[in-house]
């Protein structure tokens, strides 16, 4: 879920410049930004779970790989 307040500070910075119509009400368009964004966001995440477990089938030593890889940043 994401932090509404961090998504209405990016988008007062993303829409500097852009006239909004007066009958959308922030929070609708903070709302529904977010609301978009978690279904991509959430689609996003299944498509990587069966990537990264080999679509239910995992490769354990490519993901001891990958968690070596990324402990060493």
């Amino acid at each position: 879920m994401l932090d509404r307040q961090v998504v209405k500070e990016f988008l007062q910075d993303e829409l500097e410049g852009i006239e909004v119509t007066k009958d959308i009400s922030t929070d609708d368009l903070i709302e529904t930004f977010c609301r978009y964004t978690e279904d991509d966001y959430y689609e996003w995440l299944r498509d990587n779970f069966k990537s990264f477990f080999n679509h239910r089938n995992p490769d354990w030593d490519w993901i001891k790989e990958r968690i070596d890889h990324y402990s060493k940043r």
